[in-house]
């Protein structure tokens, strides 16, 4: 029997984060429709309102964690100059 490697992808530092902005809820534009689902569409815009500030966070981390890579990065570049003696 062989072996099979196997590849293990665990989110964390040095993974970048996808980050999905949530679907605008709709929002019809026959008032009886509104009021006919009126329970299930406030439901939808207050679904909306908790995804986009999670959206928010996520961006906010994305974010930090790319000025992060971008210095260390800006690091690795000095410390290669400074070998090749440029």
């Amino acid at each position: 029997m062989r072996a099979v490697p196997i590849l293990l992808v665990v989110p964390g530092a040095g993974f970048a984060e996808s980050c999905f902005a949530p679907a605008r809820p709709f929002l019809p534009s026959d008032s009886q429709a509104a009021r006919d689902y009126a329970d299930i569409i406030r439901g939808d815009f207050e679904d909306y309102i908790q995804d986009i500030q999670s959206y928010f966070r996520c961006l906010d981390s994305e974010r930090a964690r790319a000025f992060e890579e971008a210095r260390e990065v800006s690091e690795d570049y000095g410390r290669f100059l400074q070998l090749v003696g440029d």
